[in-house]
């Protein structure tokens, strides 16, 4: 039996009308709906889904800054008039933190409602920064002070962990980024506890936090097609689907066995089970809106499969990956390793193209073609 079979009664007695699979399993599980953007548009739909906080990349940022000619032509050319000494990075740096700061206003509600474990809204630090772990962690600091509700990006390498746990001491709310495997997870997680016991230590306020852990899932499964192909390895059709579900089950799993009190986010969504089977969990599910109308749409079933294990065959066929093994096994790979994990190498890079392109989105408003 799904848990859609089982919608409760109304009032009166009558069945009520079923529930959208998005809504039920925000409503009956603890399982959290995040939206993945900061587009206010799309988050307002999302919150109808019944999502609890949003998060966003430079891909996604410049993505919704792009969409919105008509909001963000005026409002760059007023940033730049208010700040006539900066340049190109600047003033679309600002345009972001704007776009955050409106999005953080629609998720404000849930912030109070849940205390801070959600409501938040994710800013991720400048991609250009990533290896300097002081100026991650200062970026960090200075983000979390544009609302109270925000949640700050920082990329799992072996530097970034060290400026989340200094930013984390510092009081800033932490969603680990360009992180694609278990190793990594575990990794972010325990260096999260490192900075609450020493906050706890120096008799520093406890306050929830709301810290999340990203596994994008979807990245890694895009990894491990490329890898396979370039190694001339054939794998059984449709294999490759469960790989980041099961790095996101085995995450999972570990963090609830430690007692890490952050938690794991899904994210890079390329197919439904990275909704579907990590619902019942206490953890973040975080689709593009538009994954989440198909979910909707299609009335994909709602049942608590975050305790069920990928099916043997398929988990002994991923393991005969030495790639995914380095994924999925908790000691798979060393911190000095993360950055050069093919996953992440791929996505820093389009992180940087994205900022590049934001810096030419605001060069053609400033100074269009003649």
């Amino acid at each position: 039996m799904t848990l859609l079979d089982t919608a409760p009664s109304s009032d009166n007695g009558t069945p009520a009308t079923k529930l959208a699979p998005l809504a039920w399993a925000a409503q009956n599980t603890k399982t959290a709906l995040w939206n993945d953007s900061a587009d206010p548009e799309e988050l307002t739909r999302s919150i109808e889904f019944g999502a609890v906080g949003a998060t966003c990349n430079p891909v996604i940022a410049f993505a919704a800054i792009k969409k919105r000619p008509d909001v963000w032509g005026p409002r760059i050319k007023e940033i730049a008039a208010q700040n006539p000494t900066w340049g190109e990075s600047e003033i679309g740096w600002q345009a972001v933190r704007d776009l955050s700061i409106n999005a953080a206003l629609l998720l404000e509600p849930e912030f109070e409602r849940s205390g801070g474990r959600n409501g938040r809204l994710s800013i991720q630090t400048d991609p250009r920064l990533h290896r300097d772990a002081a100026a991650l962690a200062d970026q960090a600091e200075e983000f979390s002070k544009l609302a109270k509700n925000i949640i700050v990006k920082i990329p799992a390498t072996k530097t970034g962990i060290e400026a989340m746990e200094e930013a984390a001491y510092r009081g800033v709310s932490i969603n680990a980024t360009l992180s694609f495997t278990v190793p990594q997870a575990v990794a972010v997680g325990a260096a999260l506890e490192r900075a609450l016991e020493r906050r706890a230590a120096d008799g520093l306020p406890e306050q929830e936090f709301g810290h999340v852990v990203t596994i994008m899932g979807g990245r890694l499964d895009d990894w491990l097609k490329k890898w396979t192909t370039a190694n001339r390895i054939l794998v059984t059709p449709g294999i490759l689907e469960w790989a980041g579900v099961a790095a996101l089950k085995r995450a999972h799993a570990v963090f609830q066995e430690r007692g890490y009190r952050s938690r794991v986010l899904s994210a890079a969504f390329r197919n439904q089970l990275q909704w579907s089977e990590l619902v019942g969990g206490d953890l973040v599910v975080s689709p593009p809106f538009d994954w989440q109308a198909r979910i909707n749409e299609n009335d994909i079933p709602v049942a608590d499969r975050i305790g069920v294990p990928v099916g043997a065959g398929i988990l002994e066929e991923l393991n005969t990956l030495s790639e995914f093994r380095r994924a999925y096994e908790v000691d798979g790979m060393t911190a000095e390793e993360f950055q050069d994990f093919g996953a992440a190498r791929n996505t820093l890079r389009q992180f940087l193209d994205a900022d590049a392109q934001l810096d030419a989105l605001v060069r053609d408003i400033l100074v269009p073609a003649a």
